[in-house]
């Protein structure tokens, strides 16, 4: 079992001060500090309003880039998106294909299977857009590491733009970065080192929005109709897992609530064959039920299906694509679920690693990164996970990091081992020779400098609170935080030394645990955890023996004692309303 240390944040002396200039209360001043939002930034946090994003013309060659697109419009020129097949691809080529379409652009769109041409746009696609009499290509959440494929297209005369939000490549050479330039006309990245645009931390979906209201600003259209697409910047933002902090964060929050009223036949079709209920979709639904279906089209057949759902004008049509959508995402779920089990075993035998390689010849390679992460999650540790690939003697794979740990850069040092790769912090691809599986293993591991104590998992608590203090009106107050993601973390609370007075095992599949605890101040509260019956079963009896179990099953005086990390929730039941907590985690 992972170690966890529980530790809470620094209190400070502003809070009142905030509380009463916001006319909020105490507990959210801390939390939007906890989230290291400054005191000057916390009005924009709050009020997230469309108005204060920055203005598209802030980034690096996206004039340039905007005046090619319009030039080649005027001048009736073919004009190809290339995307890429996850959420963010898919999401980031219907934003450019329906906005250029939108002001009389001749526009078509690919994008990459995943098995046969891997990540990004590349020497086949360049050849077959050529075929096809392409005079243009844009790119979106892929190309800032295409160097061959885009050398390829200039050579056959092709214009070429690059939208992406990946890091920039690098050599370093003395001790100094040298950054790796594609030779594209224009090249639109927040993370180019010359590039002044305030926010770096736009996923593919958000640069493609940015491009689209400069365009739509150049032809004089009114930016509202850009705005029409911040839905699906939404879902490449939430579904990508960048920061929801500032610009992010008025994407997801304004990109929700367009979602709850959303027109786009194909995306209604995929919320109703999910059997969600659109008004009250959030970004958990985005990231755990809408993201992986959408995912699933790329990741067992085509990331065309999604793209084709989402451009869809049939309801009939519409709804068979996504019947068909949400089975792929349960087929893939299985496969995942088999991958995961195999992925446990070859980790235990590299318990020694703290960056785990692990090799599944036969799991499909579409998986590996679903993989990573449930390692990434089961260990702490950073985790990559490779399979083989159709070309003999090449294994391909995903990493998933660790907030310590650099996941980008420490491949970097050791890229010379491989075919390609590319990335960021917290994610990357990557493939290489079979027979360099294990000197990339040695390697990574020797030039990995992460400590023991960077290998504990950390969860930072934002208050303790009583019962008395958890009330309706504190549970709404809360919902004004969100959307919650990565960089905007729910809030965690804890309560203390808590008395248990009863546990039920309830639900269909006897998988939810009922508690009543009774707080230092002696008031009651209901708690619920969910899927760790056998786990707090084992858990109590190791630490307070069966007896207390059993008397706390029939609600007798016991001597069981926990303390809690929870969120505060509000059940209804039967037309009742009642405050529960939902409990995360214990000892």
């Amino acid at each position: 079992m992972v170690k966890e240390k529980w530790t809470r944040y620094g209190d400070k002396i502003e809070y009142d001060e905030i509380a009463r200039e916001y006319n909020i209360s105490n507990i959210m001043a801390k939390i939007i500090r906890n989230r290291g939002v400054e005191k000057n930034d916390i009005g924009k946090y709050l009020s997230s309003d469309l108005s204060l994003m920055y203005s598209p013309w802030l980034m690096k060659d996206m004039k340039k880039a905007v005046d090619i697109i319009k030039l080649k419009i005027s001048e009736k020129k073919k004009i190809r998106v290339v995307g890429d097949y996850d959420i963010d691809g898919i999401c980031s080529t219907y934003i450019l294909v329906h906005g250029i379409t939108h002001v009389g652009g001749n526009v078509s769109y690919d994008i990459p299977d995943r098995v046969k041409d891997g990540y990004g746009i590349n020497e086949n696609i360049i050849r077959k857009a050529y075929a096809d009499g392409v005079d243009t290509i844009i790119t979106c959440d892929n190309g800032i590491a295409a160097f061959e494929a885009i050398d390829l297209a200039k050579e056959l005369g092709m214009t070429i733009v690059v939208t992406d939000h990946h890091e920039v490549l690098f050599e370093e050479i003395s001790g100094e970065k040298k950054y790796l330039r594609v030779n594209a006309d224009a090249t639109v990245n927040p993370h180019q080192p010359d590039c002044t645009y305030p926010f770096k931390l736009l996923c593919g979906g958000g640069i493609a929005f940015k491009f689209i209201i400069g365009l739509y600003e150049t032809y004089g259209i009114d930016i509202k109709q850009a705005y029409e697409f911040i839905e699906f910047a939404a879902i490449a933002t939430i579904g990508d897992i960048v920061d929801l902090k500032d610009e992010n964060r008025i994407i997801a929050k304004h990109g929700l609530a367009a979602i709850h009223k959303t027109k786009n036949i194909g995306l209604n079709a995929l919320i109703n064959a999910c059997q969600l209920v659109k008004t009250n979709i959030s970004a958990y639904h985005i990231g755990f039920v809408i993201g992986p279906c959408l995912n699933a089209s790329g990741r067992l057949e085509t990331a065309k299906l999604g793209y084709e759902l989402l451009s869809c004008l049939d309801e009939n049509q519409a709804m068979k694509m996504a019947e068909n959508i949400r089975n792929l995402n349960e087929s893939r779920k299985n496969i995942t679920e088999q991958g995961v089990s195999l992925a446990v075993e070859m980790a235990e035998k590299y318990v020694n690693d703290k960056v785990l390689v692990i090799y599944l010849k036969d799991i499909h390679e579409s998986v590996a990164g679903i993989i990573a992460g449930r390692i990434k999650e089961k260990y702490n540790k950073p985790t990559i996970v490779l399979t083989d690939t159709e070309e003999t003697g090449v294994i391909k794979g995903s990493g998933r990091s660790i907030e310590n740990y650099d996941m980008f850069e420490n491949l970097n040092k050791v890229k010379d081992l491989f075919l390609k790769f590319g990335g960021h912090k917290m994610a990357a691809g990557l493939s290489l020779k079979a027979e360099n599986l294990n000197i990339f293993r040695e390697q990574i591991n020797k030039e990995c400098m992460l400590t023991d104590e960077d290998m504990v998992r950390k969860i930072v608590i934002d208050s303790v609170l009583n019962a008395d203090r958890i009330t309706f009106s504190l549970v709404n107050e809360l919902k004004e935080l969100e959307p919650f993601g990565k960089g905007n973390e729910k809030p965690v609370f804890a309560v203390s030394k808590a008395k248990v007075e009863k546990i039920n095992i309830i639900g269909k599949n006897k998988n939810v645990v009922k508690l009543r605890l009774r707080d230092a101040s002696g008031i009651c509260i209901e708690g619920v955890i969910f899927n760790k019956t056998e786990e707090i079963t084992e858990f109590i009896i190791s630490k307070f023996g069966n007896d207390e179990l059993q008397r706390a099953f029939v609600g007798k005086s016991n001597d069981i004692f926990m303390s809690c990390i929870f969120y505060p929730d509000i059940n209804e039941y039967n037309g009742m309303k009642n405050i529960q907590i939902i409990v995360n985690n214990y000892c």
